[in-house]
């Protein structure tokens, strides 16, 4: 299949591109065609094999409009750049003919209304003697308004012709009708003065309609250009993107800085970029820090540390600092040309919604003239008079444009697809943001989406033979020689606080075990369980210990100096502070949420319990993931979000596919939209930015219908006899233009679109916070029981149950608990709130006394104790 973009002209409201559609779907091997009248575009996908683009332009020019071939050769930006210069030179166009048709059309509706002022200048046009007088001056005033608005008349007839009525013949046939019945005026005019009929030139100079017809095309006109200086605000958010390229970059080469243009960049180039510059292109960092501000790109905010191997994006601006950059990308290859393709790509498709309208409009047209011109039948078989009849047809004929009609969907999509390019939400369709607003379950991959991705430090807990500075000093030192992940978390945990290393020798490590080292003359062993078991000290504690660690979804690794247990640590991909707010908001919104993982369930729960999302599948390949969300597609929409090669083909089986921007290419490839500031939050903001979008196309598409719904009964004089209401075509000419004025304003109200989950988000934060809080209370409670629990290597020796009354809550719980703990010798304490009791693991004996009295100083009651 080959894609294809073409330029259309000609085209000028929803009726065309609604023939342009469907004579060139028609094509064999034509597989899909979106034409979009606010670009003045078609996007074709077909089979080259059996359509050639010649072909394709044929069509397009027998349906009546002129096409030719988007230049590739320019380039993606270079083709937008062009569109947005043609847009101008339109605006400007239009902009001139209005003013020239004002010029002709003030003193042609003056003149004709002189009979209303008692001016002396305008006595020359009064009276009957001097109607030949005033046809002839309107008359030459009209021919100008005429021939400057020519292309009314040329498109509307010509698309006449082939069969496919636009809004141009409505226009053409209004206007014609008045221009003609005023010249058959003129000669009745003229044959009542020769023959001394003075009461037929007093009727036919109240039947001259020049000024009518002058009106009617200054005011369509008028419409037009308000139209266009509204579209060019619809791609704004692209204009300013484009802007924000630097023209020029200043590149090192023989050891001299050049400043050259951004076009002449090479990958390899190594380019100087200083606070308050431009990175001009993508690369990467070779020398220096910055504080660079990415919300060009990624719509975040708060500038972004980068440092030596840091990726920079092009577009973006360095606040402070210096950097060395070796680009990496150069012209369409770069992240600000892909996301301007993705964009462009997004308003040059076509929303399902749209097909009502074009289907609407494309019969419309006809059925328009044909109601005109049964109007004038029946007014004059009901016994009107002729120009009474005239006037109706011509009312009715001007004021059912279908404009606002095929404005409703482009400019909403286009504005709301730029709204979210801003915000850090690249639409890669506009099918995806109609989707959207009606998804009913959000499938989030967990690794890199809703966690990290990459495991850190959770949990450090260390006897008391050593201090924590010292024990995370001595392991990240022993794992600084390892290449495994959790290894460098570890380093980076040491790095991150400023804690020097120490060199390690006779280093080895063990696959399926851990690893072990000599640091300074002292034998040192970290690893899982297997450390702990060749040393004999895998004992209940510990078990019990790694047990709690693992369901809570963390992976301790536990070390041993000289055969003696000297602490653990967890280690964790940890949660995304906005994945708790996603969630919440998601779930506030009616929204399901799955969490589809390959990762073991105990995993896999742990994160569920923590962010709270409604069910988890774990364990699954990732071929059978596309399988997984097939199944969930048959309780209603489905969107998938994910980061990975492993994601991309469930992203496609989604009915809208989300691509974390970190992610890899395939990922996004195969994503609908892609969330370049990699937070979750952001699928919450692209959901809501669909429901406005639609919203908003809904109610132009009320708006544009409402009103034909009413005005066509008013034009065609249908409440003339009852209530004497009529619309004359100036008044219907000038209430057709301001119709599309209005839906084109109303879509730009979605500039001002924002995401409303701010507070959401603090909320979720406040409760991170708090559970972080109670984490590290809860590490303190366990690292206690280690101290006493490896002083000695012995097996427990006793257990005791008591029995308390008192405790009332889970801070009662805590007390009891710290109580016990602080007696020598104890090795666990388990205090249950329901049974009202608490065991307590012994290395030693201790009195029933002593426990009895740690109790009761809390100010509970022991009302029993046994051995058990």
């Amino acid at each position: 299949m080959r894609k294809e973009q073409y330029d259309i002209t000609g085209m000028t409201c929803a009726a065309c591109s609604a023939r342009i559609e469907k004579s060139v779907g028609k094509l064999s091997g034509m597989n899909e065609v979106a034409v979009n009248l606010l670009k003045n575009s078609m996007t074709v996908t077909y089979d080259d094999s059996v359509l050639s683009t010649r072909t394709i332009i044929d069509t397009v020019v027998k349906a009546g409009y002129g096409a030719s071939l988007k230049d590739e050769a320019k380039g993606k930006t270079a083709a937008k750049k062009e569109t947005v210069n043609i847009a101008k030179e339109q605006y400007e166009q239009i902009k001139k003919r209005l003013i020239l048709s004002i010029v002709f059309t003030v003193p042609l509706s003056f003149i004709s209304m002189g009979h209303m002022f008692a001016w002396p200048f305008l006595s020359v046009f009064s009276g009957d003697e001097n109607a030949m007088v005033l046809a002839l001056t309107l008359f030459l005033l009209v021919i100008p308004v005429v021939f400057i608005n020519f292309k009314f008349f040329r498109v509307g007839y010509r698309t006449l012709l082939h069969g496919s009525p636009n809004m141009d013949t409505l226009i053409a046939l209004g206007s014609s009708a008045a221009v003609v019945y005023g010249i058959y005026a003129m000669y009745k005019i003229a044959a009542a003065l020769g023959a001394g009929d003075w009461q037929k030139v007093h009727q036919f100079a109240g039947d001259l309609y020049f000024e009518s017809a002058g009106m009617i095309l200054t005011l369509i006109t008028f419409g037009k250009f308000l139209e266009a200086r509204a579209k060019g605000k619809t791609s704004d958010a692209i204009t300013k993107l484009m802007n924000l390229a630097p023209k020029t970059a200043v590149v090192e080469r023989d050891g001299r800085e050049e400043e050259i243009a951004v076009e002449d960049l090479a990958v390899g180039d190594i380019v100087i970029i200083r606070a308050g510059q431009s990175v001009p292109t993508d690369g990467t960092i070779t020398e220096g820090t910055a504080a660079v501000d990415e919300s060009a790109i990624t719509g975040e905010s708060i500038p972004a540390e980068k440092s030596v191997n840091d990726k920079l994006i092009g577009a973006t601006v360095l606040k402070s600092g210096f950097v060395k950059m070796q680009v990496q990308s150069v012209g369409e290859d770069t992240a600000l040309a892909q996301i301007i393709h993705l964009v462009d790509e997004a308003t040059s498709s076509k929303a399902p919604i749209a097909q009502m309208a074009d289907k609407v409009s494309g019969v419309f047209v006809p059925i328009v003239i044909a109601v005109a011109v049964l109007t004038m039948l029946v007014w004059l078989f009901i016994g009107e008079s002729f120009e009474f009849a005239l006037t109706t047809a011509i009312a009715v004929l001007v004021i059912s444009c279908p404009c606002a009609l095929g404005l409703a969907t482009p400019t909403a999509i286009m504005v709301g697809t730029g709204r979210g390019a801003t915000n850090g939400i690249l639409i890669k369709s506009a099918q995806a943001l109609e989707t959207l607003h009606s998804i009913k379950t959000v499938v989030l991959d967990k690794t890199g989406t809703v966690t990290q991705g990459t495991p850190s430090v959770t949990d450090i807990i260390h006897s008391d033979k050593i201090s924590a500075e010292a024990f995370l000093q001595l392991a990240a030192s022993l794992e600084n020689y390892s290449e495994h992940p959790l290894a460098k978390a570890i380093v980076a945990k040491a790095q991150a606080e400023n804690i020097p290393l120490l060199p390690a020798q006779d280093f080895s490590a063990t696959a399926g075990s851990g690893v072990q080292g000599t640091i300074n003359g002292k034998k040192y062993s970290a690893g899982n369980r297997k450390v702990l078991s060749k040393y004999n000290l895998y004992n209940d504690p510990l078990q019990k210990w790694e047990k709690k660690l693992a369901q809570e979804g963390k992976t301790p690794l536990f070390f041993v100096q000289d055969g003696e247990f000297i602490g653990i640590i967890a280690l964790a991909d940890t949660i995304k502070p906005t994945s708790y707010a996603a969630i919440a908001e998601l779930k506030q919104m009616g929204i399901d949420t799955v969490m589809l993982t390959g990762d073991n369930a105990q995993t896999a729960q742990a994160v569920q319990k923590a962010v709270k999302v409604d069910k988890v599948i774990a364990e699954v390949l990732p071929q059978d993931k596309a399988g997984e969300v097939q199944k969930l597609q048959q309780s209603g929409k489905t969107a998938m979000v994910g980061d990975g090669i492993n994601d991309a083909p469930a992203l496609a089986q989604a009915d809208v596919g989300i691509a974390i921007g970190a992610g890899t290419d395939i990922a996004i490839e195969a994503a609908d939209l892609v969330l370049m500031k990699n937070k979750l939050t952001d699928v919450v903001g692209a959901i809501q930015l669909s429901k406005a979008v639609i919203t908003n196309i809904k109610e132009n598409l009320f708006w544009a219908l409402f009103y034909n719904v009413i005005c066509i009964p008013i034009a065609a004089g249908v409440f003339y006899p009852a209530f004497g209401l009529k619309l004359s075509p100036v008044i219907g000419a000038l209430a057709m233009s301001f119709s599309s004025v209005f839906v084109v304003s109303n879509a730009l109200r979605l500039r001002f679109f924002r995401p409303k989950y701010a507070e959401n988000i603090n909320h979720a934060q406040n409760n991170d916070s708090q559970q972080q809080n109670c984490h590290t209370e809860a590490v303190s409670i366990v690292q206690n029981i280690n101290q006493k629990s490896n002083n000695k290597k012995d097996d427990v020796k006793m257990k005791k149950k008591l029995t308390i009354e008192g405790m009332m809550c889970q801070n009662c719980v805590k007390h009891v608990t710290k109580a016990l703990q602080k007696l020598d010798g104890v090795a666990e304490v388990e205090v249950s709130l329901e049974q009202k009791s608490a065991v307590v693991t012994m290395n030693n004996e201790i009195t029933d006394d002593v426990l009895s009295k740690a109790i009761t100083d809390m100010d509970y009651e022991v009302v029993k104790i046994e051995t058990i």
